[in-house]
């Protein structure tokens, strides 16, 4: 008989947030496939989980979702998760999802921490459409483009960004958008030193420009129409 294929999200900062659900699933199945190993071993150790792991990640997936969906078959059930969030979402696990159902396996989505959607709710941007972009283009030609198709949808847009390249990001949004558009920054999401920068484009760029130092993933959030 076939197993299960578990996507399970983690915590993307406090520990506290992972579900009772997810932890069961994580002590029932027979094999966990995790982005870093190295990282995953923390959580599951705070949590006094004793699993085997597999590492799954963008370099090496193709290669493993063969293993895992033939391990499935046989019928182990086996969770994945990523170092943060939602798997799947700017993380591995597409391509093992489509698989899983190609091979007709069972697969069970885990509600749980998604760094997007808490940054929406929080940020005071309209919530009633938006678009996800994930991590965009890093050549600013090609960034420009991404944003101005998303801002024709006249939704909110929400991307994620590295610390060292917030700025000269917020500054190339500030060209596509005009200084009046609303923006929210949102960092070190459910952890100690959380922080919303909110305000027009132009506010956050001196908000920013303002800091002695940027730590922590970003999610960027824009609502405006481009100039």
């Amino acid at each position: 008989m076939s197993g299960k294929l578990f996507i399970v999200p983690t915590p993307i900062g406090n520990l506290e947030d992972i579900t009772i659900r997810a932890l069961r699933v994580l002590k029932e199945c027979g094999l966990i496939a995790c982005e870093d190993t190295r990282q995953s071993i923390k959580l599951l150790n705070h949590f006094e989980i004793s699993k085997p792991l597999i590492s799954f990640y963008s370099y090496n997936q193709q290669k493993r979702v063969p293993e895992i969906i033939n391990k499935i078959l046989n019928g182990s059930d086996i969770a994945l998760i990523s170092d943060a969030g939602m798997p799947a979402i700017s993380d591995p696990g597409y391509i093992l999802v489509k698989a899983a159902i190609d091979n007709g396996i069972i697969i069970e989505v885990l509600p749980g921490a998604s760094a997007a959607i808490t940054a929406l709710v929080g940020s005071g941007l309209p919530t009633d459409g938006y678009i996800f972009c994930g991590f965009l283009k890093k050549k600013s030609g090609k960034m420009k483009k991404e944003l101005s198709q998303a801002a024709s949808l006249d939704k909110t847009i929400i991307f994620y960004e590295s610390p060292h390249r917030i700025i000269k990001t917020v500054e190339l949004c500030l060209e596509v958008f005009g200084a009046q558009a609303q923006m929210c920054i949102a960092r070190e999401i459910t952890k100690k030193f959380e922080e919303y920068i909110r305000g027009n484009i132009e506010s956050v760029i001196k908000q920013l420009k303002s800091k002695k130092e940027i730590l922590g993933e970003m999610v960027v959030l824009i609502y405006g129409k481009i100039k």
